[in-house]
C-alpha cells in the first residue's frame, strides 16, 4: 500500500521551521511553506519527488541512499532521533548548511519519516567574526608593509568567511583614482574583464561607496543594471555583494568589498563585522602612512640635498674652470677658441637655469600655485617648435626622429606650459637613447570623446617594470639611468603630471615590456 500526501496541520503549515516528511522510498509527502522558502520549491514541486533529489548534494547521494535504505530496514541510521548538521542543496544550485532533526511514524501505509530543519548559514558565518577579527588583527600587527596587511585582510575575509572575491581599495587622491591594493579570488574562479585594478570614485562597487562614504549592499548582481562592473560580476557567477567605506573620521581612505555566489538579503550582523573590520583597516592605513611618509620624507630630503649638491656643482665647475681658463689665456684665443668657451659657459649657465625653474615650479605645485592660462592654442605648433629647439642635440647623437601631426590641434590650454611638457618630455627622449636610436612623436583627436591623444615613444633604456609606480614621484630617478650617471633632477615628469592634470587631462606610461618607454598624454579640446 502506498502512503498519500500528507497534509500537514495547522500548526506546522505556519511553522518557522521548514517540515517535510517521506516515506521509505524517499518519496516526499509533506512540504510546508517554510521548506519552500528555505529549499526553493514549492509544495506541488516537492510532493511526490524524491528528498534525495531535490536536497541532497550531487556528490552526497551515495551516502543518502546508504541512509534511507537503513531508515527502511528500521535502524535508526545517522540521523533519527538526533540533531544533525549537514550541507543542503537549493533549487537555484547552491549548497548551504541546515540543522535537522528527524523522527519516525508508523503510518497503515507504512513506515513516514518527519523532519524539521532551518538555515544555519547566518549563525555559521557568525560564529566565523570571532576566527576573522583575530586573523585580521593578528595580520595587521605581523605585517612588514601596507601591501601584505592587504592581502592577509583579504584572505581572511575570502578564506574564513567563504567569499569568492574580496577586494581592498585605497584611494589616490593626487589622482583622483581608487586602486585596488589587494584581492582574494577563490580557487578555480577567473575574473575576466571583472579584475579591474583602477576606478574613478562613483564607478564600480568601490567607487559609490567611497564617493557616497557608506555602506552599499546589492542583493543581486543581475539586477543592478547601472554598474557595468556589476554585470561583469554576475558573467562569472557573483550573485550578491556588499561594500563599506574606510575611513578614519571624516577623511575617506576607500573601501572595503566582499562578493557572494548566490543572492542573499542584508544582515546586520555582517555589516557590522565588516564595519568594525573597515574602521580596523583605516586606522592602521592612516597610521602606517603616517610612518611611511616621514620615512619619505626623510629620504627625500637626503635624495634633494644630494641632487641638488651634484646637479649644482657639475655646471658651476665647469662655468668656473673655463672663466678662468678664459681670463688666462684670452689674448692668446683665436676668435673661435673664444666663441667655443663662450657656448661651454652658456650651455652651463642654461642648465643651472632649467634646475632653477624646477625648483620654483616644484615650489609653486607644493603650495598650490602652479599657474595656468588657458587660451586657443595650436599643439601641433607646440610639438614641432620643441623638436624644432631640440633638432641639435639630435642631430649630435645620430638619432631618428618621427614626427606624425595633423596640419593644426586646436584645443584651448596654456600654450606656455603645454611647450613645457613637450620640452621635457621631448628632451627625456633624446637624453635617455643611446646614440643611433629612434623616437616617434604622434598626436591626434578622439572625436567622440572631444580628447587629444598625444604620445611620445623611444627606443631608449627604459624602465624597470618594478620601479613604474614611483616614476611620477619627486626626485625619483629609474636605476637604468643613475647607473649609466645620465644627469637629470627627477622633477620634470612631477612638474609634468602637475601641468597635465591642471588641464583636466591625464598622463600614463604605457604597459609595453619592449624596449625604450613611450608615454601617453591625452588632453581635453575644450575646457572643462
Amino acid at each position: 500500500m502506498r502512503l498519500g500526501l500528507l497534509e500537514p496541520p495547522a500548526m506546522l503549515a505556519a511553522a518557522l521551521e521548514a517540515y517535510f516528511a517521506f516515506d521509505a522510498s524517499g518519496r516526499v509527502l509533506a512540504w510546508n511553506p517554510a521548506a519552500e522558502t528555505t529549499f526553493g520549491y514549492t509544495r506541488m514541486q516537492a510532493c511526490g519527488r524524491s528528498i534525495e533529489e531535490l536536497i541532497v548534494p550531487a556528490d552526497a547521494r551515495e551516502g543518502s541512499r546508504a541512509e534511507l535504505a537503513a531508515l527502511a530496514r528500521g535502524e535508526s541510521g545517522y540521523a533519527l532521533g538526533r540533531r544533525v548538521q549537514w550541507v543542503a542543496a537549493h533549487a537555484d544550485g547552491h549548497t548551504f548548511p541546515i540543522e535537522m532533526t528527524l523522527s519516525a511514524t508508523d503510518e497503515a501505509g507504512g513506515r513516514v519519516f518527519h523532519a524539521f530543519a532551518h538555515d544555519i548559514t547566518t549563525a555559521q558565518r557568525a560564529g566565523r567574526f570571532t576566527a576573522v577579527e583575530t586573523a585580521v588583527a593578528r595580520g595587521l600587527a605581523e605585517a612588514e608593509s601596507s601591501a601584505v596587511a592587504a592581502a592577509r585582510v583579504v584572505e581572511a575575509l575570502g578564506v574564513k568567511m567563504g567569499w569568492p572575491v574580496a577586494e581592498l581599495w585605497l584611494a589616490d587622491d593626487d589622482r583622483q583614482l581608487l586602486s585596488c591594493a589587494a584581492r582574494h579570488v577563490g580557487p578555480g574562479r577567473r575574473l575576466r574583464d571583472f579584475g579591474l585594478n583602477q576606478l574613478e570614485p562613483g564607478v564600480g562597487l568601490p567607487g559609490r561607496v567611497y564617493a557616497d562614504g557608506r555602506a552599499l549592499w546589492i542583493p543581486d548582481l543581475r539586477a543592478d543594471t547601472g554598474s557595468i562592473r556589476s554585470r561583469a560580476a554576475a558573467r562569472i557567477g557573483l550573485r550578491v555583494a556588499v561594500g563599506v567605506p574606510l575611513c578614519t573620521g571624516r577623511h575617506m581612505l576607500g573601501a572595503l568589498c566582499v562578493y557572494g555566489d548566490r543572492a542573499e538579503d542584508p544582515e546586520d550582523t555582517l555589516l557590522a563585522l565588516l564595519n568594525g573590520l573597515a574602521a580596523q583597516v583605516g586606522q592602521y592605513v592612516l597610521r602606517r602612512r603616517a610612518e611611511e611618509l616621514a620615512i619619505e620624507l626623510a629620504h627625500t630630503k637626503d635624495e634633494f640635498l644630494a641632487m641638488v649638491t651634484h646637479e649644482l656643482r657639475n655646471p658651476l665647475s665647469v662655468i668656473t674652470g673655463t672663466a678662468a681658463l678664459l681670463d688666462d689665456e684670452l689674448d692668446d684665443l683665436t676668435r673661435e677658441e673664444q666663441r667655443q668657451y663662450l657656448q661651454i659657459l652658456l650651455r652651463n649657465a642654461e642648465r643651472l637655469s632649467i634646475m632653477a625653474d624646477d625648483l620654483l615650479d616644484l615650489a609653486r605645485l607644493e603650495s598650490g600655485h602652479l599657474a595656468i592660462t588657458p587660451a586657443p592654442t595650436d599643439l601641433t605648433a607646440i610639438i614641432e617648435q620643441a623638436v624644432e629647439a631640440a633638432a641639435a642635440t639630435v642631430e649630435d647623437k645620430q638619432l631618428t626622429v618621427t614626427v606624425d601631426l595633423p596640419e593644426r590641434l586646436e584645443l584651448y590650454a596654456d600654450g606656455h606650459r603645454l611647450r613645457q611638457v613637450a620640452d621635457n618630455l621631448i628632451g627625456n627622449a633624446i637624453k635617455y637613447t643611446p646614440a643611433g636610436g629612434a623616437i616617434t612623436i604622434t598626436a591626434g583627436t578622439d572625436g567622440a570623446a572631444q580628447m587629444i591623444t598625444w604620445t611620445v615613444a623611444d627606443t631608449g633604456i627604459g624602465i624597470p617594470v618594478s620601479e613604474r609606480p614611483r616614476l611620477f614621484r619627486r626626485f625619483y630617478r629609474a636605476s637604468t639611468a643613475v647607473d649609466r650617471r645620465i644627469p637629470g633632477t627627477g622633477l620634470g615628469l612631477v612638474i609634468t603630471r602637475a601641468i597635465i592634470e591642471r588641464h583636466h587631462g591625464t598622463i600614463a606610461l604605457a604597459d609595453d615590456r619592449g624596449p625604450g618607454t613611450t608615454f601617453i598624454v591625452r588632453l581635453p579640446i575644450k575646457p572643462a
